[in-house]
This record gives C-alpha cells, structure tokens and sequence, in this order.
C-alpha cells in the first residue's frame, strides 16, 4: 500500500471539525490541566460531537465591529416562545471532601485501582453535581471485565437512582454488551437501548435476536456491522449459520481490502474462506505478482475470488502501469466482466489517491460495477481533475452514486456544473438553488454560481436573559461545566451534549451563551450549529481573545479572517489543545515547527513549555502561515494546505496537474482526506469572518483562486 493510501485510510473521518484527533483542553480559568479523560481505559470513545465547526465570542474591537449585522437583517423565531421564568441560579454547595473523592476515584481508575473505588464511592455521594460518577466508574469495570458476572441488581440500582442522566444510557449501553457476552440473550432484549446506540450495541442485540428465533436478515447485518469485538462476534455467528450469500461476505471483504486496516482484513478473510483457501489469501496477500504466476482461469468460487484479489492488489505495485498493462495482456478474460471492473475501480483509486493522471481513465474502465462510497467519489474527482474535464463523465460518475450519497451538497454542486458545462442552465440552477441554504464550503459556492451576492443570514433577535439562566440550571449542563473545571474534557463533552437533546432554538442559544461565560469555546459553536431555524453567527462564529489574534495577522499582513478561519478549524478556540501527534495551542504547531519558527524570527530563550502560551504561540502560527503563505506563491488556499500537510505536498499536488484548475477543484480532489475537509473548511470559514468583520461582501470563488501546474521542486516542511 502506498504510504499516500495509508495516510489516507488513517484520516478518513469525515467530519469537519479538527483537523487531527485533538484532545482539546480547557481555557477558563482553572481549567488550565488537561484531563486524560477514562475513554481509554473503558474502551470508549466518549466525544461524540468533538469535531463539529468552532466556536466563536463576539470581539469588541473595532474590526469586528461589523458582527452585528444591520437592523434591517435582523429576524425572529418563526414560532416565538416565551422565555422561562427561573429563579436567580445558586451554584450547589459542594464538600470539599466528596469532590476530593471524585478527584480521588478518577485517578484510582487511570491506574486500574478498582479496589479503591469501593471506599470512594460512598464519599463521593455528598458531592451533588458529580458524585454519581465513582460509581458509575466500578460499574462500568464490572460489566467490562469479563471474568466477572454481570452485576444485574446492582445495575438496575443505578438506573433508578440515575434515570434522566447521561451516565443512565452509557451504563444501559454496557449492560446490553455485558449480557449478550455472558450469553444472557433474553436478559439483554429486555433492557431498553439508548436512542442512538453504539455500533457494537447494535451487533449484540441483533446477536440476541438471532439467538432467540428471531433470525438475522441479511440486509440488517450488512448494515449493522462495523469491525469491534461484539460485531466480529456477531458475524462469527450468522456466517456459521449462513445469513450471508457468498456473494454478501465476498463484497465485505472486498470493501474492507479498499479502506480497512490489514487486522480488519485478515479477520473477515478468515469468515470468507476455508483454512486452505486462507493460506493462499496470505501469500498473494505479501506479493500478488509472484502468486499470479503462471496461473490460468481459475476455477468458479473461492478460486476465482481469490484470483480477483490478487489481480486488485497489483494496483499497489510500485509498477501500476506495468501491472495494468499485464493485467490486460494476460488475465483480463480470466475472470468474470464484473469482478473485472471492479479491479479497474481498485486502479483508478489508488491512482486519484496518488494525483496520477491515468486515474479516470482506468475509472472509465468500471463500467457501473457498485463500489463504496468512497471509491465513487473518488471517480468524481479523478475525472475533475483530468484535462480537459470532460464534464457529462462527471455527471455520469455522480449518476453511479446511492441517492443518498449523490444528494450531498458536494455532489449536487458539482453536478449542477457539469448539467451547466454541457448546456443545460436551467436544470443546472435547481440544483444550485437546492443546497443555497447550506451554510458551508458547496452551499457558498452554489450561491455565487446563481449570481447571488454573497452576504451573512439575518441576524436573529436578541436572546432573552431567561434562556441562559435556564441553561445555568440545568443539571446536565452544570456537570458538563464541573468536569471542564477539572480539566476532564472527554467526560465532559458527552454530558454536554446529552444535555442538549431536545432543546428548542432559544434553549440551544442559551446554552452556548452559558458556554460563553464559560470560556468553553468549542461549545460554544457546537452548540449553536444545532439550532434550525435561526443562525446566530456571533455563536457560531466566534471571535474571542480581544482582538489579539487580529493584532499578531496585521503586524506581518496577513488576513485576520484567514487567521480566525484556520484557528477556527485547528483548535476550536481552545488555548490548551492538544493533538494526538502532539500538535499544541491555539494553532496546534508540532515541536519541530515551533523551534523552527522560533529560531527563523529570533525567538531567544525559547522552550516548548512556551508553545501553549497564547502571546507565543499566536506569533509562532502566524509566523509559519506567513511562511507557507509565502513558499506557496501567496496562495491561501495552498497555503491552508500546506499548514496542515505540509507545504511541499501542495507543491507536489500542482505538479501533477496536467492544466490549470480552479482552487474548488484542487481543493476537492486533495488526496489526504482530513487535509481535504480541513482546507475546505477553513476557507470557508475564512469567508464568513471576512463578511463578519468587514461588513462588505465575500467571494469564496475569488479566495479559491485558480491553480496551476508547477515543475516537481520539493520543499521540505521545517
């Protein structure tokens, strides 16, 4: 596998939030520790909403002043509710000894000292905003540990203790896990699931199900499944008792060997094949050219699957076009015309993955043979990026797609270009017209493309003081705040949200206004994209630190909407963020970076431990964006690439094209999916604080620019 694809599969988590796995931490103060957070000691992933757009705070300095769009924008609510009346919020009192003792429990579960949350526990039950959670915690040990029966009484003693609480739906969630483990089938089916369950809760009751009478369709396993251990189980089981045509189980793999890890792929051979089949997968596995050799059409079944695969695999050969030309002088009518094709979609894959111009045409090759939705957008964006763009096999690549994945804005927009480029204008501006009230990267695009002028959304009315205070009160909410506090961000995340299910439009704002005072920034936006019929962009938008983000562009003159919009992206705002490769602060730099940076403008003294610092770190990140911005010929849409990937792959990437594009192409058909969304994303926001902050309309499409081909000079990422 090309190291491009690896990266590629590694960031294939579609969301537009962060632009890696951060860890944000906490801004307020008092939240200046970051919390390690349980998830990983219960194998849970605890964020759910963690990478959804950033949050923002109105900035009272004068280029922001334009925030509060003019009188005549502003709207109500369609339906008017009136504000609570609530009583002046009180915070509880809290003993000092029992929240010690949540403290305490905490760190007793980082070390997997259970013993000790036994003699916590009780301690903690004074504490009345988080001393459920010490129980929660041995309770969640209990139903995890399988060496250890389930604790039935003592679960539901929770449950009634805890019935409205977010640790009531975790802990039902694991009752279900723990039953079906325990082969308590009758026992799981009988506890109620939470609304949106888990993926591995899905599998365990469609197991208890199956193992009850109630045998598993097909259609609900393959689209139940996702690769855990309860999941695994659950295959395990219906393939044994054949659910699944060999037909169903061949696609699985063949769509785990497109984006699965090597362990996923390993697994689901071993339910595809026999033992002896399955020494022949892991051979042509390790080198599919020498397993190929002098083989002839194989056999009907396994044989032939196999043979497919290993024909597939060439695609990942360092001599792809060696091996496509092989492929087609020797073995193309060895299989049947489908699996054919589908190797062919194998080729064009890899290929758009690694920008090389023979993508489309080997995509052409396919034929309508189903692929993934990934591989299907891949094709789209393989035939953007040929030249000349031959725009009716755009459209008919987007025709290939599910209806659900072609009713994405992304592929709605690119299909009303391609319904335009061949003439048909009036079709092409129904589909323009159907995602203008998509607020993101395609919705602003497909205004511009109507000739709309670009502008913000009405501002709504002021919100009633009711409605925050409503929010102060809320148990939820207050847990949420409490566990911020302690600097427990993957705890408190999750109890945030939870809080805010159900909640109207004035409710949500409420909330992240309550976020606000809080300095959780992240919660803030989060919060407020939530909302349907008004957009409250002072929330959503945000603009904290007084200016000073603003200060640091201007002194070196870059955009302060371009710096607010890449902030926006990298940290939500959050001063302490951390990423899972150990990107720190506001502008998430990498250490390498930091010292980079720190030495090319005279940085004296300078020491990682600054690197959180917002003085520091916002000089360094502007700094380096100048950097990038500069090596990339002033480009921001390059350099926004560049600042997440590094800048000599933007560099690579404009090699590789064969004409001039326009900056929405390259930004869509850039190879690393997280880089993908991040530059999208960015620019997009960029656009919005540029409207926000000057009053003035914006193009996206004049941001974008157009890009155009460059010699293959590399530039190495400091």
């Amino acid at each position: 596998m090309s190291l491009d694809i690896l990266r590629d599969t590694q960031a294939r988590r579609q969301d537009v939030g962060f632009s890696t796995s951060v860890r944000p931490g906490v801004s307020a103060s008092g939240r200046r520790m970051m919390g390690w957070g349980l998830a990983a000691v219960f194998g849970l992933s605890g964020c759910a909403a963690a990478r959804a757009p950033v949050q923002q705070q109105v900035d009272q300095t004068p280029q922001v002043a334009a925030l509060n769009p003019q009188p005549a924008q502003t709207v109500h609510n369609a339906a008017k509710i009136a504000p609570p009346a609530v009583s002046p919020w009180v915070a509880p009192v809290v003993p000092a000894t029992a929240r010690q003792a949540v403290e305490d429990a905490y760190d007793a579960v980082k070390k997997r000292r259970w013993s000790d949350l036994d003699r916590l526990a009780p301690l903690a039950q004074a504490d009345p905003v988080l001393g459920q959670y010490p129980r929660y915690w041995a309770l969640q040990h209990r139903l995890q540990d399988r060496t250890l029966p389930v604790p039935n009484d003592a679960v539901r003693q929770f449950l009634h203790d805890n019935p409205d609480a977010y640790l009531n739906e975790r802990i039902r969630s694991n009752w279900i896990l723990a039953s079906v483990r325990a082969e308590d089938y009758t026992g799981a089916l009988r506890i109620q699931p939470p609304p949106d369950p888990w993926s591995s809760v899905q599998c365990a009751l469609l197991m208890a199900q199956h193992m009850t009478g109630k045998p598993a369709h097909a259609a609900a396993v393959l689209d139940t499944f996702k690769p855990n251990s309860d999941c695994w189980s659950m295959l395990d089981q219906v393939a044994a008792d054949h659910v699944l045509s060999r037909k169903e189980l061949n696609g699985m793999l063949r769509d785990t060997l497109e984006i699965g890890r090597a362990s996923d792929i390993t697994r689901l051979a071993s339910v595809v094949f026999d033992d002896a089949a399955m020494v022949q997968f892991a051979v042509l596995m390790k080198d599919p050219q020498k397993w190929l050799s002098g083989r002839q059409k194989p056999k009907p079944g396994a044989e032939t699957e196999l043979f497919t695969i290993a024909l597939s695999r060439l695609a990942r050969s360092d001599d792809r076009i060696q091996a496509a030309q092989r492929i087609q002088d020797q073995w193309a009518h060895a299989v049947p015309k489908a699996d054919m094709q589908w190797v062919w979609g194998q080729f064009g894959l890899v290929a758009a993955l690694n920008v090389e111009p023979d993508a489309a045409r080997w995509y052409r090759k396919s034929g309508f043979v189903p692929m993934t939705d990934y591989n299907h957008a891949w094709q789209v964006r393989a035939e953007l990026r040929a030249s000349p763009i031959q725009w009716d096999r755009v459209a008919a690549a987007i025709r290939k797609m599910g209806s659900a994945q072609a009713a994405e804005p992304v592929w709605r927009y690119w299909y009303g270009r391609a319904l335009a480029a061949q003439g048909n204008r009036q079709a092409a501006q129904q589909y323009f017209q159907s995602i203008t009230d998509d607020l993101g990267f395609y919705g602003q695009l497909a205004n511009e493309e109507l000739g709309h002028t670009p502008q913000l959304p009405p501002q709504p009315a002021p919100l009633d003081s009711g409605w925050v205070a409503q929010a102060q009160a809320n148990p939820g909410l207050q847990r949420a705040v409490a566990l911020f506090d302690l600097g427990w961000r993957r705890e408190a995340v999750p109890e945030w949200n939870f809080a805010l299910r159900g909640m109207s439009d004035p409710q949500l704002r409420g909330a992240a206004e309550f976020a606000r005072s809080e300095q959780i920034y992240d919660r803030v936006v989060n919060t407020s994209l939530q909302t349907r019929q008004v957009h409250d962009f002072s929330q959503r938008f945000i603009a904290p630190f007084e200016g000073r983000v603003a200060e640091k562009a201007r002194e070196i003159n870059l955009d302060p909407a371009w710096v607010y919009g890449l902030i926006r992206q990298e940290s939500r705002f959050i001063t302490d963020a951390r990423s899972h490769v150990g990107a720190s602060g506001l502008m998430q730099l990498m250490p390498a970076t930091a010292r980079y940076v720190a030495r090319k403008i005279g940085l004296k003294d300078f020491s990682l431990s600054q690197v959180n610092d917002f003085d520091t770190n916002t000089v360094l990140g502007t700094r380096y964006m100048d950097m990038v911005l500069q090596r990339l010929g002033g480009s921001e849409l390059l350099a926004t690439a560049g600042y997440n990937a590094g800048p000599g792959r933007p560099k690579r990437w404009k090699s590789q094209l064969q004409a001039p594009v326009e900056g929405a192409i390259f930004a869509e058909t850039i190879p690393f999916t997280e880089t993908r969304l991040y530059v999208k994303n960015v620019m997009s926001n960029s656009v919005w604080y540029a409207m926000l902050f000057s009053g003035k309309p914006a193009s996206l499409k004049a941001r974008l620019g157009t890009v155009s081909p460059l010699d293959g000079t590399q530039t190495a990422r400091p």
